[in-house]
């Protein structure tokens, strides 16, 4: 009995009697979401079309027509004219269904030799490769907008925090390059995980790989999946080539921590601009107000960040929880990796982007950056005052004075025990009263106490001194050029 409903609607539908219902087909259809991958798809199928021609498998005419026709779906969809069709299911059969209405045989052809299978999972590679690029491009211009904060204020001097207490001394320029280092971090992780993303999976066909005379060498160096030898990277085992997705999770792992330095400065910038602590004010384009409280200015693009930070963590374990119970080869689940990726990337991209205008400004045609975060240097020095941030700059004076180092720091308790009762910082004792601590203390201390005289004395490599702060943010600025 001949089917009786349109075989031509699915690229399979010839062993089936009956129609997909509706209901199945919205539930299964991903061409919604994944349309972002369009771009990928079709240079992914030209490379394989060119490689196809050079083997003898398709004619050179088929080649030329279906590069003919993925220039005019190219150009309509640039032009947002395509028209993508739910019945079509995905990204990859509405290209090579309109592929075929253009060029005939030649559009049917181009499948020869690959599966939906391994071509996807090359545009995905190939799409997330794009965005690792643009997403290292960002992390660097953020990096470059902290320098510029922290070369302007090398010597504000910052209340340094443990457990939320103040404990040193800081030059605010030390703390912004503590962020330095972790968006550093973030895009060497990003580079390493693109080298395990830049490898191709097409060839693998469905699972097992094809009987055709592929050369996937050729296509891996046309798209530019090599390493830095230039040797071609492709997936060595058709069965992990089509059901791989470790590329994936690595990324969100990566885009995870990122996001969690995100977090980390957020919580930072939020406690700063209280009126609590008052450190620093941020744009007013960076906040909003209250509806009830007229006197209030909300740091919500921080406190958004923070939140969205939750819900890439959230994409990571999905990811992971996608592939824990997967058999080998492709499965149907594996849909489900793209909707978390793309909205990984999404918003690691804009929270990038917002974050390197907000802290440092706008960059003007010149490179000149103005604006970002303004910072109240007197509040900082106050606070650090509070308490007792030289402490131990009194206990390192005593050691170097003969006295060892718990026996300094039991002294230097009760100094500071004695200052609270006075209600005064420890630089305002007496010297005759420090002296009843340890004898040989003399008239210099009061150099070791001030909050500039800590600073400095912290020359060490990696230290907060101003010296070291201008070596580090010289150095940051040679390895971003």
């Amino acid at each position: 009995m001949t089917n009786q409903f349109d075989k031509k609607s699915q690229a399979w539908s010839a062993l089936f009697s009956e129609p997909m219902s509706d209901l199945v087909k919205r539930y299964t259809a991903s061409v919604f979401f994944d349309k972002r991958l369009w771009d990928a798809d079709i240079t992914g199928s030209l490379a394989h079309a060119e490689m196809l021609a050079a083997q003898g498998i398709i004619s050179a005419q088929d080649h030329a027509d279906i590069q003919r026709g993925m220039a005019q779906i190219r150009a309509s969809i640039e032009a947002g004219a395509f028209d993508w069709q739910l019945d079509l299911e995905d990204v990859h059969l509405n290209i090579e269904a309109r592929l075929t209405q253009l060029v005939g045989d030649a559009g049917k052809r181009l499948h020869t030799g690959r599966s939906r299978n391994d071509q996807v999972a090359t545009d995905v590679r190939l799409w997330l490769r794009g965005e690792i690029d643009a997403i290292s491009g960002l992390l660097a211009e953020l990096q470059r907008s902290m320098l510029d904060v922290a070369e302007k204020n090398i010597d504000v001097i910052l209340p340094g925090f443990t457990h939320l207490q103040v404990a040193q001394p800081v030059s605010f320029g030390h703390h912004m390059l503590a962020y330095v280092e972790m968006f550093a971090r973030d895009a060497e992780r990003l580079a390493d995980v693109r080298k395990r993303v830049n490898r191709l999976p097409l060839g693998s066909a469905a699972l097992a790989g094809t009987s055709y005379p592929l050369d996937r060498e050729r296509v891996a160096r046309s798209l530019g999946m090599v390493d830095e030898h230039g040797q071609a990277q492709v997936c060595q085992n058709s069965l992990d080539g089509v059901s791989d997705r470790d590329f994936a999770i690595e990324f969100t792992a990566a885009a995870s921590l990122c996001m969690v330095h995100i977090s980390r400065l957020s919580e930072e910038l939020i406690l700063w601009m209280s009126q609590n602590f008052g450190f620093i004010k941020i744009a007013d384009r960076f906040t909003t107000g209250s509806s009830i409280m007229p006197q209030k200015k909300n740091p919500d693009v921080p406190e958004l960040a923070r939140g969205k930070t939750g819900r890439v963590v959230g994409h990571l374990m999905g990811l992971i929880t996608l592939m824990k119970g997967q058999p080998l080869a492709y499965n149907k689940d594996n849909q489900e990796d793209k909707e978390p990726l793309f909205d990984t990337v999404d918003t690691l991209k804009d929270t990038l982007r917002i974050f390197a205008e907000m802290v440092g400004g706008q960059v003007d045609a010149s490179g000149q950056r103005s604006g970002g975060i303004t910072v109240n240097a007197q509040a900082m020095e106050q606070a650090a005052l509070k308490g007792y941030a030289t402490a131990t700059d009194l206990a390192d004076y005593m050691v170097k004075k003969g006295l060892p180092f718990r026996d300094a720091h039991e002294a230097v308790a009760h100094a500071v025990k004695t200052a609270q009762a006075q209600g005064v910082d420890l630089s305002e004792l007496p010297l005759a009263t420090l002296q009843t601590f340890h004898p040989q203390i003399q008239a210099d201390v009061f150099e070791v106490l001030s909050l500039r005289g800590s600073l400095n004395a912290r020359n060490t490599l990696g230290g907060t001194a101003p010296a070291q702060v201008a070596a580090q943010i010289a150095r940051h600025r040679a390895r971003l050029d």
